[in-house]
């Protein structure tokens, strides 16, 4: 049944141009072809990446986030409260006020207090500085290395500087070998992108994170099975190219460098801006709908490449908005003050819940404040609430 279904997956008709079959890419007469079963090579390739992540981050990255000043902000710890706690962990929200009063009637707590517990309880989830220096390193060390060694692969390639010349004698191309291990060590690092997924930094663009992940693993194994190594190399490297630059950025934010800072974001934004919004549409999207039928007609491979390829270009545009309100911000406060994407440190003097509090009475009550406290008469609304009423509206 299985081999039944692996035929049926990988019929010529869906995955190679018209009058292309499996056949006429096997291995002969010294001339060796990439084939499907080669990705299976990536998976041991992501548990080592996923390894050396773990050592690079403890004894490379920790330490040189301390020599570069990385200070994680002191955290106060907060008195453990059980119905408080339950309601975090059920809700997973900020409580509006009707909620937080009627918390504070339970708890004999005033209004202040519970917004205060909340602020310090948000801020235990948030990662630590040091945290986010650590993964922002390792992938600035493969991102840098990838591209270093992508480009000394692919600088002498015509088809690099020309993309249309990626569908000459397509899909006889022989295969490079070192094209093919930077191929698969690419597809391995994505691959261990989505292992750490769970344990990693969760940003506010995170579901657009693992669309990502998961077009980039989907591209790299489909580009690589039909022999698209020429044109999918390009697209890696365009990433690459763009990628390092924006996790030294990361760094630099972090350890507090920030003229540093402001001039590689702005240098990413022009590389970000001409790779994935000029030339990846103009030439790699366009070469790749028009160029690669030129000598065959369309069949389903090339709709499902070209899908990807869209997808791809859709999360180009997304972040490219973010970095233009980020550009803005810069524009407007003459430096990168953080990353939009990133939850910002709540502090307790914060007052973006806070109210008013007046001076306190004799029972504890304050004057103007809703906050509900242990003696003394509950505001109405806390009563209400408490009894299960609440006013009609």
């Amino acid at each position: 049944m299985l081999f039944s279904l692996n035929e049926w997956l990988w019929q010529e008709t869906y995955w190679l141009p018209p009058n292309v079959t499996w056949a006429q890419l096997e291995d002969r007469d010294g001339l060796v072809f990439a084939h499907p079963h080669h990705v299976l090579a990536a998976l041991p390739i992501a548990l080592v990446l996923v390894a050396m992540r773990i050592i690079f981050e403890r004894f490379v990255a920790l330490p040189l986030s301390r020599w570069m000043g990385v200070q994680d902000p002191i955290r106060r710890k907060i008195k453990p409260n059980p119905v408080l706690e339950k309601y975090f962990l059920r809700m997973k929200q900020r409580p509006v006020e009707t909620q937080m009063v009627l918390l504070a009637s339970q708890c004999g707590l005033t209004l202040r207090q519970i917004q205060r517990w909340f602020r310090r309880r948000r801020n235990q989830d948030r990662p630590c500085l040091s945290k986010k220096f650590c993964e922002a390193s390792w992938r600035f060390v493969f991102y840098l290395c990838s591209f270093v060694g992508g480009t000394s692969i692919l600088y002498h390639e015509s088809w690099l500087w020309t993309p249309a010349l990626c569908w000459e004698n397509y899909p006889h191309q022989t295969l490079n070998l070192a094209l093919s291990w930077w191929y698969l060590l690419e597809l391995g690092f994505y691959i261990s992108l989505l292992i750490t997924l769970p344990f990693d930094i969760k940003r506010k663009d995170f579901k657009e994170q693992v669309a990502h992940h998961f077009v980039t693993v989907g591209l790299i194994v489909f580009s690589y099975s039909v022999n698209l190594l020429r044109i999918g190399s390009v697209v890696l490297l365009l990433h690459d190219c763009s990628d390092y630059l924006l996790e030294g950025c990361k760094m630099l934010n972090y350890a507090h460098f920030q003229r540093g800072c402001d001039t590689l974001f702005i240098i990413f934004s022009l590389v970000f801006f001409y790779t994935r919004l000029v030339f990846f549409p103009t030439e790699v999207i366009y070469t790749a709908v028009f160029d690669s039928i030129k000598n065959s007609g369309p069949f389903f491979g090339y709709y499902f490449f070209i899908v990807l390829l869209g997808m791809l270009q859709i999360l180009h545009v997304y972040w490219f908005c973010l970095i233009l309100r980020m550009i803005c911000s810069f524009l407007r406060k003459g430096q990168m003050r953080e990353d939009i994407r990133s939850d910002v440190e709540e502090s307790d003097s914060s007052d973006d819940e806070a109210v008013s509090e007046g001076p306190q009475l004799k029972n504890g009550m304050a004057r103007g404040s809703r906050a509900a406290i242990t003696n003394g008469p509950r505001s109405r609304a806390a009563a209400c609430l408490t009894n299960g009423h609440t006013r009609a509206t």
